[in-house]
């Protein structure tokens, strides 16, 4: 991606005349502004290139496909379902692997749970089909409209399209005005039913459709009427339908995609009335859906002095609130965009819960967008029984876990199974719950959801433990994604760092969560048995190690080592002394083995850790990495380094979401962190960072926090209590005097106010 010094001058100009007219980041526009849109003279020819629309349950891409406008169309729940083989067999527990990884028959297992995932097609996210116009004139402008997700596209010959896939319904649109020839859509089926084979490919870059082995779909041709239905695994089918009109020299209409629930029973779909496609009803639709995306706006703006980062922001919370929303699964490795290519989606498409479902709602609890994070736990809570059932028959315990890797419907689709059946998968989840709760203060909330899920994991966890020679509780056996890859030397007698802090996190969460609810028994009895574990390997020269005698030696693309730093924040800069050299250290060794085995979402995450370290310079240098070198030029996150100037030795580009929305974290560290029990304010800020603001960012204890940055100093604080709760927030205005709207007690370096719901804070010099 390649943005210009000028642009740089336009967005610093504009920020700066938005302060200098307002005087406060309260009245600063909310909405990403011209300059961050997507805009090009040429449709991508690629569909991983391709402009994304979506509303969490539908999606499409707008690309060029062999002379033709083509959208590629999605539907989050678009699966084959096909059973993982050899998870029904007798051998298919823990206990059993322990047995083999013991005995040195490891291979058996590879063989057994490993294997299928390569080797079969099934089960994987699938794509549902494409719309294509035949248009002979050159393309002039194609754009990506941020603030409306709304694309246009304009013509040589005059003709000018825009669509978009309405936020709330279950449905695409496209209007096309200034028609100069017959234009008209057609259905492109996907190619699941051609005779002819391919050889397999591997699970990275998509295997072939046909291997999944479905019949050849019906396309049925009305006038000004298109169906497409296809059937799938076991029956499952879904259809397409395109309904259009032509009004003198304008084509109307709309698309969508249903799951059919008996395909042999249901009657031809009916026709739908004239009425609904017209020029008023099309424009009512229109401004609905321009009014969500408003909405969504508003919750949360930022402005920094750094275009690459600043544009990079805005199009990842556009793909956030494209991604999320309308009761749709949570975002999974491409969540609405599924590969246009005639092979299944990198991945298959599926959820991986060692690192890409935790790192994709990073940004939603700073960035305000807690409704669109609800979506994630909403889906686990509907999955519990599965997860239970799944903890039973393979750990043999009560309580929760979640398969590393899985479909839409929760089941496990095995892999590598040191993560695609990781014993504290579901601990790492749980961290949402955690901040679902910190972020809200939702008592209902908490009681209903978070705590019992917590609860559940505890429960697992102590259960699936065992005691050491020294009666210290540890897991059978432990591993650190995706260290040492899927070999028996990925699984480590020994607690790893990743294991043992998602364990203690847990623990201490539970207790505290707890005693929130009154429950002091619970209380005591979960922050017990934290205790009853092992402490994290530090290696006084190095920091966190992957585990005691393996320390961190080599560039490697998962972090997984130093989660006690973060997210977890168990080791953190506001603990003093030994915490931060541990954490220097660290870092230190990240930096001195290099980002030779690193893919995209490395850089975003080293963003965030460097963030955490109050390293703005380091900070911002990683996150403009990620950007400008491993993201397509429609902002996909794709794996490999796309400039091929060595900062990664991967070069290949595998799409997948988790990389996106980790930069967007990153940056929002560097504005503000409350993860430590308090506000800080511009906490890792280069020191070229002169003006800077942002607008409703929102902390743990529910606070929304809005404040700019003029001359490199903190002009206005602007903080509203969103449930009644004890606000600490550290002196923005160092040894500064300053005002205060409400009064407060000094704690140190803090400051501290006793706020209820609807108090509005600000401070100022």
């Amino acid at each position: 991606m390649m943005f210009y010094n000028a642009e740089r001058l336009i967005v610093f100009l504009l920020f700066i005349l938005s302060t200098s007219l307002t005087g406060q980041t309260g009245k600063l526009e909310m909405e990403p502004l011209g300059h961050q849109n997507l805009l090009f003279g040429e449709l991508a020819t690629t569909w991983d290139e391709g402009i994304p629309l979506g509303n969490g349950m539908l999606g499409a891409l707008i690309w060029e496909k062999e002379g033709k406008l083509r959208f590629s169309l999605d539907r989050a729940d678009l699966w084959d379902l096909r059973p993982t083989a050899n998870l029904d067999h007798k051998n298919w527990t823990f206990k059993w692997v322990i047995d083999r990884w013991k005995n040195n028959q490891y291979q058996e297992v590879q063989q057994m749970f490993d294997l299928p995932y390569d080797r079969d097609p099934g089960p994987s996210k699938i794509p549902a089909g494409a719309l294509e116009f035949n248009i002979l004139a050159k393309v002039k402008r194609v754009e990506l409209i941020l603030s409306k997700d709304l694309c246009e596209i304009e013509w040589s010959n005059g003709m000018k399209m825009e669509t978009f896939v309405h936020a709330t319904k279950q449905e695409g649109w496209f209007k096309f005005s200034g028609i100069k020839e017959n234009l008209l859509p057609s259905i492109v089926p996907p190619p699941y039913h051609l005779s002819a084979q391919s050889g397999e490919d591997s699970p990275v870059t998509g295997q072939d459709l046909r291997r999944l082995g479905y019949p050849a779909g019906n396309l049925k041709v009305e006038k000004e009427f298109i169906t497409y239905t296809q059937e799938g695994w076991n029956g499952f089918t879904y259809r397409i339908q395109v309904r259009w009109k032509v009004q003198n020299d304008m084509l109307i209409g709309f698309w969508n995609i249903k799951v059919v629930d008996d395909n042999k029973n249901e009657p031809d779909p009916v026709n739908l009335v004239d009425e609904k496609i017209s020029t008023p009803k099309y424009l009512e639709i229109l401004n609905n859906h321009k009014n969500w995306w408003h909405t969504y706006w508003q919750q949360c703006s930022i402005q920094v002095p750094d275009a690459i980062l600043l544009k990079q922001w805005y199009l990842e919370q556009y793909k956030f609130g494209a991604a999320t929303g309308n009761g749709a699964p949570p975002i999974s490795l491409q969540a609405v965009w599924t590969a246009d290519n005639g092979k299944l989606p990198p991945w298959k498409g599926d959820f991986h819960n060692d690192l890409n479902t935790q790192l994709s709602y990073w940004p939603a609890y700073s960035a305000n967008k807690l409704s669109q994070s609800m979506g994630f736990l909403d889906w686990l809570e509907k999955n519990k029984p599965v997860f239970k059932n799944y903890t039973e028959q393979y750990f043999q315990t009560n309580g929760i876990n979640v398969p590393g890797v899985s479909t839409f419907t929760g089941n496990p689709m095995g892999g590598w199974i040191q993560y695609a059946f990781g014993s504290t998968v579901s601990a790492w989840i749980a961290q949402h719950y955690y901040l679902q709760w910190r972020y809200s203060m939702d008592r209902t909330f908490l009681a209903e959801k978070a705590y019992p899920w917590l609860e559940n994991v505890a429960v697992y966890l102590k259960e699936i433990s065992v005691l050491d020679e020294k009666g210290v509780r540890k897991l059978p056996l432990s591993s650190s994604p995706e260290i040492f890859n899927n070999s028996s030397q990925a699984w480590f007698s020994t607690m790893t760092n990743f294991d043992l802090a998602l364990v203690k996190w847990l623990f201490s969460k539970t207790s505290e969560l707890a005693a929130a609810l009154n429950k002091s028994e619970d209380a005591v009895k979960w922050k017990q048995i934290e205790g009853e574990w092992g402490e994290l390997d530090v290696d006084d020269s190095t920091g966190l190690t992957f585990a005691k005698g393996f320390p961190y030696d080599a560039s490697h693309r998962h972090f997984s080592h130093l989660l006690a730093y973060h997210p977890l924040g168990i080791i953190d800069y506001s603990n003093g002394v030994k915490d931060k050299e541990i954490i220097q250290n660290t870092i230190n060794t990240l930096d001195k083995y290099g980002s030779s085995q690193y893919c995209g979402y490395s850089f975003a995450w080293l963003g965030n850790l460097k963030a955490r370290n109050l390293d703005g310079v380091g900070a911002a240098e990683a996150l403009r990495i990620f950007a400008s070198h491993f993201c397509l030029k429609n902002s996909f996150h794709a794996n490999g380094d796309q400039s091929k100037l060595g900062y990664s030795t991967f070069t290949y580009r595998p799409f997948t979401l988790e990389g996106n929305f980790a930069f967007a974290a990153g940056l929002q560290e560097m504005l503000l962190q409350s993860h430590a029990g308090f506000i800080h304010l511009f906490p890792a800020i280069p020191p070229s960072w002169k003006t800077v603001s942002f607008n409703k960012m929102r902390t743990e204890g529910a606070f929304l926090v809005s404040a700019n940055l003029m001359g490199g100093k903190v002009e206005k604080v602007q903080i509203e209590a969103t449930v009644s709760e004890v606000l600490k927030i550290k002196n923005p205005f160092d040894q500064n005097p300053f005002k205060s709207s409400i009064s407060y007690l000094k704690e140190g370096e803090m400051l501290v106010f006793n706020l209820s719901k609807g108090d509005i804070l600000i401070l100022n010099q």
